[in-house]
């Protein structure tokens, strides 16, 4: 088995004790699940933010802890104050030392879209996204069916939320074209294996139509390489580890920003 495979498999065990615990029904009686979610289009292409969505990530199956000592409030707003133009948070806690309660205290303190970082291969997991406050979900290509992504994409849109669709080859981009996608990134990071390669941007840009925000993830760490990406026609960008691994990531995202 895969990482993947095994994430996935810890999923369905997950979504099951969730909803034996709280239902759907439940989960839209939540104070947040009525929020009007931020358009991620209209803060990625806003011209006094980086397009960056900067992500709050305390550890990782392939480099296991990165960061925890850091809050995620303090993180999140130093990521804000720097321009990122949306958050991620890791809610899965097996993997990622994450949960939905890092979710909901970044919405705390944000003003900005925030995208649940999760494996999402059930309906009430977008549920719970939408009732601790994302205003994005992510859909893994890798680990869905077309049907599904169609399926629960749809299911996004009637809660009102943006839909980022994640890809990491041309197979998993075709067929999973549907109007209810509104950013389509592509992972320089192979899930199967955790091989890192900036050539899945490249390959792939050209063959996501142009009405999807186009969104580069993982393996950027140089200021250079959002300049390239920009110039062949990414709109944001996916990251992470290279602002976590430093002792304040608001301020590395900062000094990043000063050098695109």
């Amino acid at each position: 088995m895969t990482i993947l495979d095994k994430i996935v498999e810890r999923k369905r065990v997950e979504v099951s004790e969730a909803q034996a615990k709280v239902s759907i029904e439940e989960l839209s009686e939540y104070t947040l699940f009525s929020r009007t979610c931020y358009s991620l289009k209209e803060s990625v292409l806003d011209p006094q933010r980086t397009g960056i969505i900067s992500e709050y990530k305390r550890a990782s199956p392939s480099k296991g802890v990165i960061n925890n000592i850091n809050t995620v409030s303090e993180v999140v707003k130093g990521y804000q104050n720097a321009g990122a133009s949306a958050i991620s948070v890791l809610t899965d806690a097996d993997f990622f030392q994450g949960s939905l309660k890092d979710l909901e205290e970044a919405r705390s303190v944000l003003t900005i879209p925030l995208l649940r970082k999760e494996f999402i291969i059930d309906k009430y997991q977008i549920a719970e996204a939408k009732a601790y406050g994302a205003d994005i979900i992510l859909l893994i290509a890798a680990c869905l069916t077309n049907e599904e992504v169609s399926e629960l994409s749809n299911y996004a849109k009637t809660l009102g939320l943006n839909v980022l669709l994640e890809v990491h080859n041309e197979e998993e981009l075709k067929g999973n074209l549907f109007d209810t996608v509104d950013a389509i990134g592509v992972n320089n990071r192979n899930l199967k294996d955790f091989s890192v390669s900036l050539a899945h941007s490249y390959d792939l840009v050209n063959k996501i139509p142009d009405t999807y925000i186009k969104v580069s993830e993982s393996g950027i760490s140089d200021p250079q390489t959002i300049r390239e990406l920009k110039s062949i026609g990414y709109n944001s960008f996916l990251i992470g580890e290279n602002f976590m691994k430093t002792t304040d990531p608001g301020k590395a995202l900062l000094e990043f920003v000063k050098e695109i």
